[in-house]
């Protein structure tokens, strides 16, 4: 069997959230050492929450995808040493 069969085609929404969550992780490992931990685990809660949604709620998923891109932005800045 070729692998290449097994892979799943991502739409054009799931890679942006793929791509959102792994930004998300490397300005997480932006931050210093002793607080990466806590950005890493906000990050994962924050999406797991939505884990469970339906793919074809396009709106709630725009809508998230763009609360996120946001929240990353302001997380991002060098001066956000820590989250809680």
């Amino acid at each position: 069997m070729i692998i290449q069969n097994m892979v799943k085609r991502l739409s054009g929404l799931q890679k942006e959230v793929l791509h959102l969550y792994r930004a998300c992780l490397r300005v997480a490992h932006t931050k210093p050492r002793a607080n990466q931990a806590h950005f890493v685990q906000y990050t994962r809660q924050e999406f797991g929450k939505y884990k469970d949604l339906p793919k074809k709620d396009f709106t709630t998923i725009e809508h998230l995808l763009r609360v996120g891109r946001k929240r990353m932005e302001s997380y991002s800045r060098p001066e956000l040493k820590d989250i809680h």
